[in-house]
């Protein structure tokens, strides 16, 4: 793989992007598997999607870029990634306080939101010491939550074009990390494990 299209899929497929695809699909492309708000209303969801998963997490990262604390928006430093994911995790938490109001939101929207939550978490945790995927848990989790809805039935057979979309994405998203020298392959099926893994518990508790 060249180092341009490497440089491409993790940018189009980097984890600040991942929720909002997912909240995308669910919302507007698998009918029948959100009840409320109504599609015209759902606008609302992405736009506190994108603002706490994205938004904030990317406005913070290039403040610690502009002040010194970050050499880029790469981060490939690992002990450069506590105080983004930090952030992140804080961002993704908010969006999933907004979500909770089940007269409002559907509980599915809740639930990805934490289990997203939970997944950025143990990235930042398993970051202190070993440098893991988070393209690689981002597409693990993408994965893993359209494995469900195509499985419960609810989402109709669009799931199984998405899940085999989600499929191929993260192989093409891993195999980009590697061509770039970012991850070990270790590093890359780890996160593709724990993504995978966080999205399939949180639902058998749940």
């Amino acid at each position: 793989m060249s180092r341009f299209l490497a440089t491409v899929l993790s940018v189009v497929f980097h984890p600040l992007l991942v929720p909002f695809y997912l909240f995308y699909i669910v919302c507007y492309q698998l009918p029948g598997v959100v009840g409320h708000p109504a599609a015209p209303d759902r606008w609302l969801v992405l736009a506190i999607v994108g603002g706490f998963t994205l938004g904030l997490p990317g406005l913070g990262a290039a403040l610690l870029v502009q002040f010194g604390y970050a050499d880029s928006l790469e981060l490939r430093q690992r002990e450069q990634r506590a105080w983004p994911l930090l952030l992140a995790a804080t961002g993704f938490a908010i969006a999933a306080g907004l979500l909770h109001r089940p007269m409002v939101f559907d509980v599915l929207l809740f639930n990805m939101m934490v289990g997203m939550t939970l997944a950025v978490l143990l990235t930042l945790v398993i970051t202190l010491r070993w440098k893991i995927s988070a393209h690689g848990v981002g597409m693990g989790g993408a994965f893993g939550l359209l494995l469900l809805l195509h499985l419960g039935g609810a989402a109709g057979p669009a799931a199984a074009g998405w899940l085999a979309g989600a499929a191929a994405a993260a192989v093409a998203v891993g195999s980009a990390r590697l061509a770039l020298e970012a991850h070990s392959p270790a590093q890359v099926w780890v996160g593709l494990a724990l993504g995978l893994g966080v999205a399939l518990a949180y639902v058998a508790v749940s």
